[in-house]
């Protein structure tokens, strides 16, 4: 797709501000579609994705298609300025299609066959499914493809799951024999398959992994993740493929989960590959008592930064977010007043060009009956939550001004999922408290509280555009990446990793070369052993400059200097006065290994002077209070400042020097910004 679409100029140069809209679920109750307009248009509504899970309602058997009620809602919404994101439903199978067809139902890695119902429950390998879902998206872009309403495509829904069908199997056996050149041997080396005598003599002896058949051959593990993506993909591609030719003129998305998915299953970044427009689905869990809200924002706002960073820091789309109660989370939270526009604003401020919500009309029934939603059961423009909606739509008219400009980070955080399926794989040292997402946001929050943008890549993402790039828990290195980090330092840029690194290469085999590997190099040391301790076990280490001291739990490596400095040493067990935390000039670059799970002060003061000495600034220069953040979006004219306030009480924001105006009218400010509690300001300055 052109740069054009990318940046989501098709869209008339305006933010976007919607929700999935289910008109489906009210065929029987015509007046509702009346009433669902006009409350769109009151609450400054400009876009609906719709047909979602709609395949049922289009197709009620096999063959058979009535498009008159989606007729009569695209119509209606084109007719009153509501632009449509228009969904391929096949996300969710009508009934007829799992009972007639049971081959299309996935099979379970216990070799159990799934029945109709719940959703993402179909074999994408199946010929059958892949025919009837072609059949449904061919009709639909024929039908729609002069819809003048119509901006972009949305494939399926938060694609996920696996099935170990024999169709399945077969398949994963094809994309092995591609993988190894057809030949066993090469897989059984890189499987390390001799391990508990569990050599294979033939592809046609291969299964996918099972509780009840092998799942410690972490290489087998690790290909099956990586099938399953390329499945998925394989899948998702006919759906392309089909809306391509058709309707060449409008982009397609299709939207990831949230943070409580990263590790699962399908690697975004081989995905969004395919698609033009990254969406995402953000559900974090505010107000709650064990994380203070603005670590949550932290937490969300890395998830932000990987997506933004999926297609090279486009502009992406928050497909949906909750502007209520989340009713699958373990405590349905409302969201204290204000909290929901701030959490709308955190995505403008990372670079997405739409707010968007599930879900637009509370469902009477089934599992989200109680998630929150725009509009009530009962239809009410009077509830909190639609004013509050409302509100942050007409703030949203103001400011489309943003729709063409980007994030531009210099500072890079990798988060790799293959390296995640490796970690989470590996049997030690601590092997219930690994927790690589946290440790990742852990890092993140750094950069975070002192308004520091961040993009989150994976491993295999170019380095020249960064100035520091952070590496926690790199425990897999893939073949060329280590070349590509000495690189990158010797060309002055700064490199920072942990305990954990460098330990297996892509078919998840340790080096033999000593650990880090490939990193051992550019770090200028040898890690000879790791030592793990107990929960409410602890060390401490000790700055050599400052003599502070730091309490360390969980993971404690013993690291051999090889050229590099230690800064800090360990004060207890066998192994204190060994370095903890070490620098190693290589080239023009510093490259920097934390040795031990450390406490967050470590990090604070630690992060504090790496910063400093290395000149990475925030978007302001002056200290932000804490649970205050900003971020800045640019293009060639102006800057702009969305400065967040995720603390229940006033904060105030010392801004540069100069004169910035408000994005909503005349309003200028200097000096001092005063923040209300979920409070925030978006400023521009030339």
């Amino acid at each position: 797709m052109s740069e054009l679409k990318n940046n989501i100029k098709l869209f008339g140069g305006a933010l976007l501000h919607g929700a999935d809209y289910n008109p489906e679920q009210w065929l029987h109750m015509p007046d509702v579609l009346d009433e669902d307009i006009a409350l769109m248009k009151k609450s400054n509504c400009n876009v609906m994705a719709i047909n979602i899970f709609g395949w049922s309602s289009i197709e009620p058997r096999e063959g058979v298609y009535h498009f008159e009620d989606l007729d009569r809602v695209i119509n209606k919404l084109y007719e009153n300025d509501i632009k449509i994101i228009l969904a391929t439903p096949t996300g969710a199978r009508p009934n007829w299609l799992s009972k007639k067809y049971i081959e299309t139902n996935r099979v379970t890695e216990t070799g159990l066959r799934c029945k109709s119902g719940l959703r993402h429950n179909h074999c994408y390998t199946s010929p059958i499914f892949r025919e009837k879902a072609r059949c449904i998206v061919e009709k639909l872009a024929t039908r729609y493809k002069k819809h003048p309403g119509i901006i972009l495509w949305h494939i399926s829904n938060e694609f996920e799951g696996e099935c170990h069908c024999p169709l399945c199997q077969e398949a994963f056996r094809n994309w092995l024999r591609e993988k190894y050149d057809h030949d066993i041997n090469k897989l059984n080396i890189a499987w390390w398959t001799k391990f508990w005598s569990h050599t294979y003599v033939d592809f046609d002896e291969i299964e996918s992994p099972s509780s009840i058949g092998e799942y410690w051959v972490h290489g087998q593990n690790i290909d099956w993740k990586r099938f399953v993506t390329y499945q998925t993909i394989d899948y998702m591609k006919e759906e392309i493929k089909i809306i391509r030719e058709i309707t060449p003129h409008i982009p397609i998305t299709t939207n990831t989960h949230d943070y409580v998915h990263l590790g699962r299953g399908i690697n975004y970044w081989e995905l969004m590959k395919h698609i033009d427009i990254v969406s995402w689905d953000n559900y974090p869990k505010w107000h709650n008592n064990t994380i203070e809200n603005w670590a949550s924002a932290a937490q969300s706002g890395f998830i932000h930064d990987i997506n933004r960073a999926l297609k090279g820091g486009q502009p992406y789309l928050m497909m949906e977010s909750s502007p209520s109660a989340t009713n699958w989370h373990p405590v349905a939270k409302l969201l204290r007043p204000g909290m929901q526009n701030l959490a709308g604003i955190q995505a403008i401020a990372h670079g997405s060009n739409s707010v968007q919500y599930f879900q637009w009309r509370k469902s009477l029934g089934s599992f989200e009956k109680f998630h929150g939603a725009v509009v009530d059961h009962y239809s009410s423009d009077q509830t909190r939550v639609f004013k509050e909606v409302t509100k942050l739509g007409e703030a949203l008219s103001k400011m489309g001004e943003l729709s063409n400009t980007r994030v531009k980070a210099k500072v890079a955080l990798i988060y790799d999922w293959e390296n995640f399926w490796g970690i989470d794989d590996s049997i030690a040292p601590n092997a219930d408290k690994k927790a690589y997402f946290e440790t990742c946001v852990e890092h993140y929050k750094q950069f975070w509280k002192r308004g520091i943008s961040v993009d989150v890549i994976s491993m295999d993402v170019a380095l020249e555009a960064y100035d520091m790039v952070i590496a926690p828990m790199l425990y897999m290195v893939k073949d060329g990446v280590g070349k590509r980090i000495e690189t990158f330092c010797e060309n002055g840029g700064v490199f920072l990793t942990t305990y954990w690194s460098g330990i297996v290469d892509e078919n998840d085999l340790c080096f033999r070369t000593g650990r880090p590997g490939p990193l051992r190099n550019v770090l200028g040391i040898w890690s000879e052993e790791i030592d793990a301790l107990y929960e409410g076990e602890q060390n401490h280490i000790k700055m050599l400059t400052t003599n502070e001291r730091y309490q360390t739990t969980l993971f404690c490596d013993l690291v051999h200097l090889e050229g590099a400095q230690a800064l800090a040493v360990y004060e207890e067990d066998f192994y204190s006065g060994r370095p903890s935390l070490t620098r190693n000039v290589y080239g023009k670059g510093y490259a920097y290994y934390i040795c031990s799970r450390n406490e967050t002060r470590f990090f604070d003061d630690f992060y504090e002077d790496l910063l400093t000495q290395h000149g990475v600034k925030g978007a302001l220069k002056n200290v932000l209070p804490k649970g205050v953040t900003v971020s800045k979006r640019s293009n060639q004219e102006k800057d702009y400042y969305i400065i967040q306030n995720y603390t229940d009480c006033e904060q105030v924001v010392i801004l540069d020097e100069g004169t910035y105006a408000s994005v909503f009218g005349v309003e200028t400010h200097c000096g001092n910004l005063t923040l209300s509690p979920y409070g925030y300001c978006v400023l521009k300055k030339k």
